[in-house]
């Protein structure tokens, strides 16, 4: 090792915002936990997504059309409490942007965890009428999260988004314009949520909602602890 990297580790380790895990990991592994947000949210509270609105404005576009199966109600409630989440998350990105982002993003992961974990008790100890506070709790989460994570600003890592996502994969493919070095992060988005639906779809089947709802409260807790402020 020579001086000059030694000089460099030795900086990385005084710097706060360099210990612990990189955004982009922690990123990927949030995309995971959509996934199996989104299959608690679709398969169990009504076919209504709580990450991804893209496919909620949708739903509810169906739901008012009257297709059956749908839930106005459901989507709008969905919708609401997904937008509160992003106002809450852009007065933290207000109140904390300007400084570490290892603590910004640390305070969002423990929002997270903390409505996620409430949502995992809800589903756990509170079965029947549950639907909504399913929704508004894991919906209000994920708007603070996606508000915190675009003001961050990690490229092609939303974290629940995938359209753009796939639409650079194409167009800037060898096949394409040739343009893009950010391949393997792109394709690892698209696993990760993949995986996540797979995985909370399986274990909603299995296990019921409150587990996959745990996990993803356990997983947003300990990334609160490990992550660090470098991308």
């Amino acid at each position: 090792m020579t001086a000059e990297s030694r000089t460099e580790d030795t900086e990385n380790f005084d710097d706060p915002e360099r210990r612990g895990v990189r955004l982009v990991v922690v990123l990927l592994v949030l995309t995971v936990v959509s996934g199996l947000i989104d299959a608690v949210s679709y398969l169990g509270l009504g076919r209504v997504f709580t990450a991804n609105m893209t496919g909620n404005v949708v739903v509810l576009g169906f739901a008012a059309a009257g297709a059956p199966g749908f839930s106005v109600a459901h989507a709008a409630a969905s919708l609401s409490c997904y937008l509160a989440g992003a106002v809450v998350g852009g007065r933290v990105a207000a109140r904390h942007g300007g400084g570490s982002r290892r603590t910004w993003a640390r305070v969002m992961l423990g929002g997270e965890a903390v409505l996620m974990g409430g949502s995992a008790a809800v589903a756990f100890f509170a079965p029947f009428r549950t639907t909504y506070a399913l929704i508004a709790l894991t919906a209000f989460a994920m708007g603070l999260r996606n508000a915190t994570v675009r003001k961050l600003g990690v490229p092609d890592l939303t974290t629940t988004v995938l359209t753009m996502t796939l639409t650079s994969l194409a167009s800037d493919s060898p096949v394409g314009d040739g343009s893009s070095r950010r391949h393997p992060r792109r394709i690892a988005a698209v696993v990760a949520i993949a995986v996540g639906a797979a995985l909370g779809a399986s274990l909603v089947l299995h296990h019921g909602l409150g587990v996959p709802l745990l996990i993803g409260a356990l997983t947003a807790g300990v990334l609160a602890v490990v992550t660090s402020g470098r991308e």
